[in-house]
C-alpha cells in the first residue's frame, strides 16, 4: 500500500491519527495540556481496550447515552463519563461522532423513529373497526418495543431546558395527533369530533407518562374495553379483545 513520505516509519495508529483531528491533537499534546474532558487517569481496562484497537461502535456509544439519559437526565450525557462507563478511551468517541451535539441528535432521531414512527404506524394499521384500530394503538402503551415511555419522559424533560428539543416535541405531538385524527376520519367520524377523540386518547397517555403511573399490566388490561368504548363510543367485539389480549398475555404474566 502506498504511504506518503511524510508518514513513512509511523505505526498504524500514528498514521490513523495523522488523518483524524482529535487523535492528531492527542499525538502532539502532553496530557497536562489536553482538553479538560480528557481522562488523565484512564483505568488500566481503558488502556487495554485502546491498545487492542477496540473503540466500541456507534451503537455502543448511543446505547450508553440512552441508558444515561434515562437514568440521570440530559446533563449527564457527556463524553468523558460515557467513556468511563464503557471502559473506553475518550478519543474512541470521535471515531463515530463529530462531537456531543451529533450524539444528542442521534438520540433524538432514535426517539423520533421509535416512538413517533411506531405510533403513527399503529394508527394506520389495518383494522375491521374503529375499536380494533384503537386496540392497535394501545399496543404501543403495553409493548416497550413499540413505544418507550421512559425514553418519552426523558426527552420531554430534556425539552424543558432546550427550545430546539421542545420544537421537536411539538412536531412529534402534531404528527401523532394527526395520525390518530385520520384514523377516526377513516372510520367515518367528522373532522371536529375526530380531532377531539384523538386528543382524548393521546393526552390521556401523555398524562400516564408525565405522572410516571405505576399501574400494573393486569389492571390496565382490565380497563382496556372501557377505555375503547369511551374513546370511540363503541364497545369492542369479543373477538377483537381476544386478539388484543393474546398479544399481551406474556407481559401480563411477568
Amino acid at each position: 500500500m502506498y504511504i506518503s513520505s511524510g508518514l513513512q516509519g509511523l505505526t498504524g495508529r500514528q498514521v490513523a491519527a495523522s488523518h483524524h483531528p482529535v487523535l492528531k491533537a492527542e499525538q502532539g499534546s502532553n496530557l497536562s495540556t489536553m482538553n479538560t474532558d480528557t481522562n488523565s487517569g484512564e483505568t488500566s481496562s481503558s488502556k487495554a481496550a485502546e491498545d487492542s484497537g477496540w473503540r466500541g461502535s456507534a451503537d455502543v456509544w448511543l446505547q450508553a447515552s440512552y441508558e444515561t439519559l434515562i437514568e440521570a437526565g440530559i446533563d449527564t450525557v457527556r463524553i468523558q463519563p460515557l467513556a468511563k462507563k464503557l471502559k473506553l478511551s475518550r478519543t474512541s468517541f470521535y471515531w463515530f461522532f463529530k462531537d456531543r451535539n451529533e450524539l444528542l441528535n442521534a438520540l433524538l432521531t432514535q426517539w423520533r423513529d421509535k416512538n413517533t414512527g411506531n405510533l403513527v404506524a399503529q394508527a394506520e394499521a389495518y383494522a375491521e373497526s374503529i375499536a380494533e384500530a384503537i386496540l392497535n394503538v394501545f399496543d404501543c402503551w403495553l409493548n416497550p418495543e413499540l413505544f418507550d415511555s421512559q425514553f418519552e419522559f426523558a426527552v420531554r424533560s430534556w425539552a424543558l431546558q432546550s427550545p430546539d428539543v421542545a420544537e421537536q416535541i411539538s412536531q412529534a405531538d402534531n404528527a401523532r395527533l394527526e395520525a390518530l385524527r385520520q384514523m377516526f376520519i377513516r372510520f367515518g367520524y367528522e373532522a371536529a369530533k375526530a380531532d377531539v377523540r384523538a386528543r382524548s386518547i393521546y393526552l390521556t397517555q401523555i398524562g400516564y407518562i408525565s405522572m410516571k403511573s405505576d399501574e400494573d399490566i393486569a389492571t390496565r388490561l382490565q380497563r382496556v374495553s372501557d377505555y375503547v368504548e369511551i374513546f370511540t363510543g363503541q364497545a369492542p367485539k369479543s373477538r377483537e379483545l381476544k386478539r388484543f389480549y393474546a398479544r399481551h398475555e406474556p407481559a401480563e404474566k411477568v
